[in-house]
Parts: C-alpha cells; structure tokens; sequence
C-alpha cells in the first residue's frame, strides 16, 4: 500500500486516535475511502499498525436479505470468557450478546466463490460472545458508513465463551437467551438476529476473504451480529450472557482506579 494513499492515511488516524485515547472530531473529507474495499484495505492496515493478528472477524446484515458486511478482528481486543476490559479506556461502548462460529477447515484463496454449501457443512464450534463496540470518531453514531466500515466496523473488543460442538438442528433464528449487567435484564425485546439465521454470512465471509487472496483458517472466530441489540453501560460492573444450550459468557468492566487499588 502507498504510504501516501488515503487508505494509509486514515489506518494511520485511526491507529494514532486508539493509542492516544481521543476522539477524531472532524477527519478530512479526501481520507473518507471511495468505496468498500477501500474501508476493508484500512482495517488490515490499522491492525498492522497495532502490531497485532486477525484471530476474528464480525460479519452481519441488517435484515434477513439485506447486504452483508464484516470486519477483521485483532488478537489485542480479543478474550476468551471470563473477560475484563477496562471502562476508562473506552468513550462511547455497547455491549451485544452474539454467537460466534468456527469452521473445522481452512478455504485457501480462490478465483471463483466456494459453494454455500461447502462452507456450511464445515461449521465446527459454537460459542457465546460479547462484542464491545466503540467507536474513534466523536459523531458516532452519526459518521459516514464507510469510515464506520474502516473503524473496523466499530469495534471495540471481543470476548468468547467456551465452544461446544456445532448443532445444526440449533434454533439460530430465536433462541432463548438472557443478558444481565449488575444482576439486572437488559433484554429490550426477545432475542433475534437481523440477519435472520446467522449461518447465512459465513459462506460471504469466507468467499470475501478468499477472493481477495486470503486464507480463511480455522482457527478463527466469526461473531455474527447482536441478538439483543446494544446496551451502553454508563459504569463500572459485570456482564453475563447465556443462550439456551450453549455456556455462559462473563466480561467486567472494570475502572483504572479498580486496578490499582
């Protein structure tokens, strides 16, 4: 990637504006990407930055047919349950109860699309997870889609529970769920994908990668978007997610102040 060129600009933003702890208030219109592919060249490149690895991707949809977009993941926001992150560190930060699948395969890179099917027959593991999302712009959520696309689709970190085995029979569509912060529900409505059945993103996801000279590997979590919506934690405290069938999820926000103490 040029140095010179607006993708390499905006990682570089966007990576200086998370290690310093602000916000970017107004970025330049000319680092706004062009297009979609474009926003995906900065999130590797911000990643990069990090001196971290892609361990994850998010991936979703906004109804049940609606286009799909995802991001890559890096190693340096990533937990497994239980999790601690600290309150501080983040401006603006929702919390959505997710599941989160792992192929037992890796899908080489490739000039023509894998089939649906070959793809969903290789889902290995299933997991409960908690994507904390956040933003580096000041505007958000009131920022251009692709610039929200670069920002690694506003993501903050990911915590993931233990994995069980993959059940196809599974009810993805609505299962039943809980989601609690200080002991407290913070279920708005039943719990529901967008996306409809999650399954649906994972063969888009893997022909994205591989399309572009990827190698989608099974190591690997893909976090397929919320069925609980967004809550926003104004505190310090404890998040605890369950889906019927599948193990429980913790993650604590924790305080700078609570650390040293």
């Amino acid at each position: 990637m040029n140095p010179d060129s607006s993708p390499d600009a905006l990682a570089r933003l966007l990576f200086e504006a998370r290690r310093g702890g602000w916000a970017i208030a107004s970025p330049d219109g000319a680092l706004e990407p062009r297009a979609a592919a474009d926003a995906y060249a900065v999130q590797l490149r911000s990643i990069a930055l990090r001196g971290s690895r892609v361990v994850a991707w998010k991936v979703g949809a906004k109804s049940a047919d609606g286009p799909i977009q995802g991001s890559a993941l890096p190693s340096d926001a990533f937990q497994q349950s239980p999790a601690t992150l600290q309150r501080t560190n983040y401006g603006v930060l929702g919390l959505e109860l997710e599941i989160a699948f792992r192929l037992g395969r890796s899908f080489a890179p490739a000039t023509t699309p894998y089939p649906d099917d070959e793809v969903l027959e290789a889902i290995a593991t299933m997991a409960t997870a908690i994507e904390a999302v956040s933003s580096r712009f000041a505007g958000w959520p009131r920022v251009a889609p692709l610039l929200q696309l670069a920002d690694l689709q506003n993501h903050g970190a990911l915590c993931v529970a233990e994995g069980v085995p993959y059940d196809p029979g599974y009810p993805f569509e609505q299962p039943a769920a809980r989601f609690d912060f200080n002991g407290r529900s913070v279920l708005v409505a039943s719990p529901r994908n967008p996306a409809g059945d999650p399954r649906r993103l994972l063969p888009w996801l893997v022909n994205h990668v591989t399309s572009h000279g990827g190698t989608f590997g099974e190591d690997l979590w893909v976090t397929t978007g919320s069925y609980t919506g967004m809550f926003f934690p104004e505190t310090a405290g404890t998040a605890v997610g369950k889906f019927e069938g599948l193990p429980e999820i913790w993650l604590t926000l924790g305080s700078r102040q609570e650390a040293t103490t």
